[in-house]
């Protein structure tokens, strides 16, 4: 009755991951009870996600080929912009549908934009490709984008393209501050990335947390509808920090490597899983978070229920 802090299926998205040219869903070895999806399972998915009243899920593409501009990013038949609009006609309005909206699954180099000839991610380029893209999953019917690359400015030109192309109902889930970590590294197994070196010039330092607010408040003065902190547990902090520092809704990441660790210590009986999954899930809330991304929403779901 008293209980400061719950959490509900509502503020949980389920990140999902589609995969082009595969006839049935794909184990993620770091990753248990997570799959890369063919298309027709990703529609039961959604439709399961709906049911359950989470708050939105989060698709990821993998294509099976990926070229130095990542192109398959923006073509209309790419397996990203396919999945947006096999989700959408699934579920309709029952739940959020959002999409990452960054070049990294779709460049054969795995950085989140395009590169200068000296191999330096090029902030200018990479923005008129995003807003490209953000027209692509706004014409394959996507509710939310979610620019994930870090660039500078990267929400304002997307706000500019979507409205400019009559889009304007679309809205932005920001990741504003979105660290370097060392706990992705499941993430990438899950979307077979191509990276080459780091993401260190352009992701945030992990000892810097003014620095993610200050990122936050850029975002919103640029137009987000939601600011996010990635990765969730090692950033609590920040995610308490953001949360008093923006009047808009603050989202955070569960991201793989959290979940792999606790899937890794419940598999060897280390600790009680059913209950470290809501215990995890709670002190992200009670950080300040409003939506929490994470691979366990169906679950928790589930036993929140009970």
């Amino acid at each position: 009755m008293v209980a400061e802090t719950s959490v509900e299926p509502r503020q949980l998205v389920l990140p999902m991951f589609v995969r082009e040219g595969i006839d049935e869903p794909q184990p993620i070895g770091s990753m248990p009870g997570v799959v890369q999806h063919t298309r027709e399972s990703l529609r039961k998915a959604a439709a399961e996600a709906a049911e359950l009243g989470l708050g939105g899920v989060m698709l990821f593409g993998i294509p099976a080929t990926k070229d130095a501009t990542g192109s398959g990013a923006i073509d209309p038949a790419g397996i990203l912009n396919l999945a947006i609009n096999d989700v959408v006609a699934e579920v309709g309005e029952g739940l959020t549908v959002m999409s990452d909206l960054c070049l990294d699954e779709f460049t054969d180099h795995g950085h989140c934009g395009l590169l200068t000839t000296d191999g330096e991610v090029d902030n200018d380029r990479t923005l008129a490709a995003y807003a490209d893209m953000a027209r692509a999953h706004a014409e394959a019917g996507v509710d939310m984008v979610g620019p994930s690359g870090m660039m500078d400015g990267q929400v304002r030109v997307i706000r500019e393209a979507l409205d400019a192309s009559e889009h304007q109902g679309v809205s932005i889930l920001a990741y504003s501050a979105k660290y370097a970590s060392a706990f992705y590294g499941p993430f990438r197994e899950a979307v077979d990335s191509s990276l080459e070196g780091d993401r260190r010039t352009y992701q945030q330092d992990s000892p810097n947390a003014v620095e993610g607010v200050r990122e936050a408040l850029l975002d919103v003065a640029e137009g987000a509808d939601i600011v996010m902190v990635k990765p969730a547990l090692a950033y609590l902090d920040v995610i308490r920090r953001v949360r008093d520092a923006v009047d808009v809704p603050v989202a955070a990441y569960n991201i793989s490597g959290e979940y792999a660790m606790v899937e890794a210590a419940a598999a060897r009986g280390w600790i009680d899983r059913e209950p470290a999954i809501l215990e995890t899930l709670t002190s992200i809330r009670r950080a300040g978070a409003d939506v929490i991304l994470t691979y366990w929403a169906a679950e928790a779901a589930h036993l929140l229920r009970l």
